[in-house]
C-alpha cells in the first residue's frame, strides 16, 4: 500500500500515468516471478507469494532469512559472489542461470536477475533479486534439438535481432529483425563502414560509453554481455536496444575471431522507467525479466494498457485494444472443447477477488493462433477500498503442455508399434471387468503369440525383427473393429479386447487375424519371410475372477493352439478337445 501512495505522490504527469501507478505496483504481488529485497549482508526484508510458491521459504522473526545462501551447494560460491559484487557497488545489474535450494532441500532452476538500489544520496541499499523457473527449458534443451529454421523463427517471434561479427573480415551480418527494428530496408547493402554507421545513428550522450564497454563485450566479458543505448531509427525516433553478444570463435592466441549476439527493442521498458522514477528499478528488472502477457482493465472492465508480450499474444496493439472490452482482447475457450470461457478480468472485477484460472483453456489470438495458457487476475483496490480495475497476467504454456501431452502418449503406447503397451492394456482389462459385472454384457479376450518369428531374428537380425513387428502391429490393428484395443504386451507377443463381443464372435476375429497374418509376406535384404500366429480367446463374464485369471485363460488357450499344430485359434473351453 505504502508502495502505491508513494508512486501516486510522485507521478503526476497525466491521468493515464496516475492510473497505471496502482496497476503496476500491484504486479510485484501478483506477478508470476519471484522477487527477494535484501539488506547489503543478505538479510531478507521483503519477497513476494511467487517466490514463496516457487522456492517455499517465508519470513520468519526468529530466524532471518539469508538471501545469499539459497543456492545449490553446486552453485552457492558463485552465486554468492555475484551477489556480494552487487552488495558493495561493484556492479549494478546481474542476470544469470542458477540452481536455487527449494525450502524442502531440492534443486530448482531459475533465471536470477539482481540488481543494487541506492538510496537518495547515491549509497547501496538493497538488493533486489527476481527469479523465474526455468525447469521446463532445462528439460526441453536435455530433451530436444532446434533447426535453424525454429531458431530464427523463435527469434522473430521475441522481434530480437540477430547480428554476427566477423572480425578477420570485418564482416557484418544483421537479419531482417535487425533491420526492420531500425527502419532499415531488407534489401539494403550494408558496406564496410558499418562500425561508423553504427556510431552515427548513438544518442551523443552514450557513444562514450559504449565505445568504452563494447571491447570487454567482444572479449567474452561476462559483466558487459548485456549492453543498453539508445539509437535513432530511420525515421528519427531513438529507441532503446538491449544488445546481448559473446565470442564465439578464436584463434590459437585466445584472441577473439567472430562475436555473435541479439539486439531487443525495449523502448517500452525505459519509458515506463521514465515515466515512474520511483519505481523505476524495481518495475525495469521485473518487466524485463517477465515475457508474460499482461493486460490492465478498468472497472468496467475495459482494456486501459497492454504490454508487448500481451499484444503479441493477442493480436491486438495497445492502441487498438484500449477501450475495448476484455473479453473481446483476450477471447478464451476451454482446452477439450470449443465452448467460451469466462475471462478472469471479469471474473475478478465481479467477486472483488483474486481469481486463478483452474482449468485449461486456450487464447485465441486475432490472427487464428490458438495458444495453451495459464492466466490470473487480480483487482486494484485503492486505499479507500474501491475497486479501480483488474490486472491480468498470464503465460503461454504451449510448449510444457505438449510436452506433457508427450509424456502420456509415451507413457501408455509402445514405442516400436505405437500400439499401446501393457500397462494401458491392463487398465483396459480392469475397466472391461468392471463393467461385465452386474450386468449382461460380454467381452473377449484374444492372447497372440506369432510363430515362426525367432527365425527371422536369428537370421536378419533385430532390425529386421522389428520391422516385422511394426507390420503385424497394423495387420492386427487392421483386422479388429474400430473400437478394439490391441496392444503388444512384449517380444512377439500381443493382446486384443473386443468390448460387447461374445467368444464365438471373438474367435471368428481371430481366426481373421490368423488368416491376415498368415498371408503377410515380409521381405528383408532379397528374402522373404512368412510367419503365423497362434491365438488364445478367453471370455469376460459377470463371473470372471481378476484381470490375471483372464489373461491366464487366454494364455493357455494360446498354448493349446500351438500344441494343435499353431496358425489356429482355441477358445479356453476348447482345451483339450480333439
Amino acid at each position: 500500500m505504502s508502495m502505491t501512495r508513494a508512486a501516486q505522490r510522485r507521478v503526476v504527469r497525466s491521468k493515464s500515468s496516475q492510473r497505471a501507478v496502482p496497476v503496476l505496483s500491484r504486479l510485484a504481488e501478483i506477478a508470476p516471478v519471484g522477487m527477494l529485497v535484501t539488506g547489503l549482508e543478505g538479510t531478507a526484508r521483503y519477497l513476494n507469494p511467487a517466490f514463496t510458491r516457487l522456492l517455499g521459504y517465508g519470513l520468519d522473526a526468529e530466524t532471518p532469512l539469508d538471501g545469499f545462501d539459497l543456492f545449490h551447494e553446486a552453485d552457492a560460491h558463485a552465486g554468492r559472489q555475484h551477489l556480494e559484487r552487487l552488495a558493495r557497488g561493484e556492479s549494478e545489474l546481474y542476470r544469470g542461470e542458477h540452481q536455487m535450494r527449494h525450502a524442502d532441500g531440492q534443486s530448482i532452476w531459475v533465471m536470477l536477475a539482481a540488481a543494487l538500489a541506492r538510496n537518495p544520496n547515491g549509497e547501496p541499499d538493497c538488493v533486489m533479486l527476481q527469479v523465474t523457473s526455468i525447469e521446463l527449458q532445462k528439460r526441453a534443451e536435455e530433451a530436444l534439438v532446434y533447426t535453424e529454421n525454429r531458431w530464427n523463427f523463435a527469434l522473430e517471434s521475441a522481434r530480437q535481432g540477430v547480428w554476427d561479427h566477423d572480425i578477420r573480415t570485418d564482416g557484418m551480418f544483421y537479419s531482417r529483425m535487425w533491420r526492420r527494428m531500425r527502419g532499415i530496408p531488407e534489401e539494403e547493402k550494408i558496406g564496410s563502414d558499418h562500425q561508423e554507421q553504427w556510431i552515427a545513428r548513438l544518442h551523443p550522450d552514450d557513444v562514450a560509453r559504449v565505445l568504452r564497454d563494447i571491447h570487454k563485450q567482444d572479449q567474452g566479458d561476462d559483466n558487459f554481455d548485456a549492453l543498453e543505448y539508445r539509437e535513432r531509427r530511420r525515421d528519427g525516433k531513438y529507441i532503446w536496444i538491449m544488445s546481448r553478444g559473446r565470442p564465439v570463435e578464436w584463434d590459437e592466441n585466445g584472441n577473439t575471431l567472430r562475436t555473435v549476439g541479439t539486439d531487443t527493442d525495449i523502448t517500452y521498458l525505459k519509458t515506463i522507467e521514465q515515466e515512474l522514477a520511483a519505481e523505476k528499478e524495481r518495475l525495469r528488472v521485473t518487466l524485463e525479466a517477465v515475457a508474460d502477457g499482461m493486460i490492465g482493465t478498468d472497472s468496467a472492465g475495459r482494456v486501459t494498457f497492454m504490454n508487448p508480450a500481451a499484444e503479441r499474444f493477442t493480436g491486438f496493439t495497445q492502441s487498438d485494444a484500449v477501450g475495448q472490452f476484455a473479453e473481446n482482447v483476450f477471447p478464451l475457450r476451454h482446452a477439450h472443447g470449443h465452448e467460451a470461457a469466462p475471462c478472469p478480468a471479469i471474473t475478478c472485477l465481479t467477486h472483488g477477488s483474486p481469481y486463478e484460472v483452474p482449468d485449461e483453456v486456450i487464447l485465441v489470438s486475432r490472427d487464428g493462433q490458438a495458444r495453451d495458457i495459464r492466466c490470473s487476475a487480480s483487482p486494484v483496490v485503492m486505499p479507500d477500498g474501491s475497486v479501480t480495475g483488474a490486472v491480468l497476467v498470464f503465460q503461454d504454456i504451449s510448449q510444457s503442455r505438449a510436452l506433457q501431452r508427450e509424456l502420456v502418449h509415451s507413457a501408455n503406447h509402445d514405442p516400436l508399434t505405437s500400439l499401446p503397451n501393457r500397462a494401458a492394456f491392463d487398465r483396459a482389462l480392469n475397466l472391461a471387468l468392471a463393467s461385465a459385472e452386474g450386468s449382461n454384457r460380454r467381452h473377449c479376450l484374444l492372447y497372440i503369440d506369432l510363430d515362426r518369428f525367432k527365425p527371422v531374428n536369428d537370421t536378419a537380425g533385430h532390425a529386421a525383427g522389428d520391422a516385422l513387428l511394426k507390420q503385424v502391429a497394423e495387420t492386427i490393428r487392421g483386422a479388429c473393429r474400430g473400437h478394439d484395443l490391441a496392444a503388444r504386451l512384449g517380444g512377439d507377443e500381443f493382446a486384443v479386447l473386443l468390448e460387447d463381443c461374445p467368444l464365438p464372435n471373438g474367435k471368428l476375429v481371430g481366426q481373421k487375424i490368423v488368416r491376415a497374418i498368415g498371408a503377410l509376406i515380409f521381405s528383408w535384404s532379397g528374402r522373404d519371410y512368412q510367419i503365423g500366429a497362434s491365438i488364445g480367446a478367453a471370455a469376460i463374464t459377470p463371473d470372471a475372477q481378476s484381470p490375471a485369471t483372464c489373461l491366464s485363460e487366454a494364455d493357455a488357450a494360446c498354448y493349446a493352439a500351438k500344441a494343435q499344430g499353431r496358425g489356429c485359434v482355441v477358445a479356453y473351453p476348447e482345451i483339450g478337445q480333439a
